[in-house]
């Protein structure tokens, strides 16, 4: 089912600002760190890849438009690790790419099945507050 989302331009702002982020995180020279913690950076692959994909799952709600999503997000994480590799200042990954995959499809699944309509749940009652 179709769901028109009446603050779409507010939610596709956040998703963009948020994939913005990202990107901007994996280019910096040096991004902010949680010491101590095993394996912090791949859970901080996995959850931003997870929520960018659960995002943009929610706002384009048929199946092949989420699946595009998910490639589209796969690639964008496997270009960012190159870029990383080659700007001198960052690794090149695997592991990365790994957790950015897993993220995405993390994403997909939850947007399909357990957090599927969310979104739309949020909007119709923030909508409903602002008449």
């Amino acid at each position: 089912m179709k769901k028109n989302l009446r603050l779409r331009p507010l939610w596709l702002l956040c998703g963009w600002a948020m994939l913005a982020m990202a990107v901007w995180l994996s280019l910096i020279a040096v991004p902010p760190q949680i010491v101590g913690v095993p394996y912090i950076d791949k859970v901080k692959h996995l959850l931003a890849y997870a929520v960018l994909m659960g995002w943009f799952g929610q706002i384009y709600t048929t199946r092949g438009t989420q699946r595009g999503w998910l490639i589209g997000l796969v690639v964008m994480g496997i270009m960012l690790e190159f870029l990383q590799g080659w700007g001198g200042a960052r690794f090149f990954e695997y592991a990365d790419m790994l957790a950015n995959t897993l993220g995405a499809l993390l994403g997909y699944w939850l947007t399909r099945n357990v957090l599927a309509g969310t979104l739309a749940r949020v909007d119709l009652r923030l909508a409903r507050r602002s008449h």
